[in-house]
């Protein structure tokens, strides 16, 4: 729902101050743009396109990829891979090009990062390498990173653990104070 793949059968989906319920599909498409940055299992990334073309793709969608190479530069200088920019997306690593996805996730400036296993497919060391970049840069982007994971204990310390089982969403041993207006 927060991705806005799919839409609330009852009730209101509010996003960075957005009744989103209300929006018709090009403006979802849109809002997700600029708004949500999306980190997958697996990069997702075009193999045909450069490490810099891919994270200047959501740009491009939004029509605006020349005004931005710049940031693109930037991100990729603060995940690591500045000298990879001008390889293709298929000559890179499964870490790097988790670090990629990161970038192009984050090129928006979105509201709400939205991790899905993002190191669901890495080893141990690179998957430590992952989290401790995806904290960094929401600190110093200013974002909200909403991760689902498998993996709880590669995360650490964090602002906030909401666990569903059963259906049931917990904080902590308890039911959680989630609030679902229906």
């Amino acid at each position: 729902m927060i991705g806005l793949l799919d839409h609330p059968t009852s009730g209101k989906l509010i996003i960075d101050g957005t009744n989103t319920t209300t929006l018709d599909d090009d403006h979802i498409s849109s809002f997700r743009n600029k708004k949500l940055g999306f980190i997958f299992q697996f990069s997702n990334l075009l193999t045909d396109l450069s490490v810099l073309e891919n994270v200047l793709l959501p740009r491009q969608i939004a029509g605006t990829d020349h005004f931005y190479e710049k940031d693109a530069i930037e991100l990729l200088k603060s995940v690591g891979l500045e000298s990879q920019m001008h390889k293709r997306a298929n000559k890179i690593s499964g870490g790097q090009a988790q670090r990629v996805a990161i970038a192009r996730g984050l090129i928006n400036k979105p509201s709400i990062v939205l991790a899905d296993e993002p190191t669901g497919n890495l080893d141990s060391k690179t998957s430590e390498i992952i989290v401790q970049l995806m904290k960094s840069m929401a600190k110093k982007l200013n974002q909200t990173f909403i991760v689902v994971t498998h993996d709880r204990e590669h995360f650490g310390d964090v602002d906030r653990v909401i666990t569903i089982k059963d259906g049931k969403a917990f904080e902590g041993d308890q039911p959680s104070k989630i609030e679902v207006i229906a």
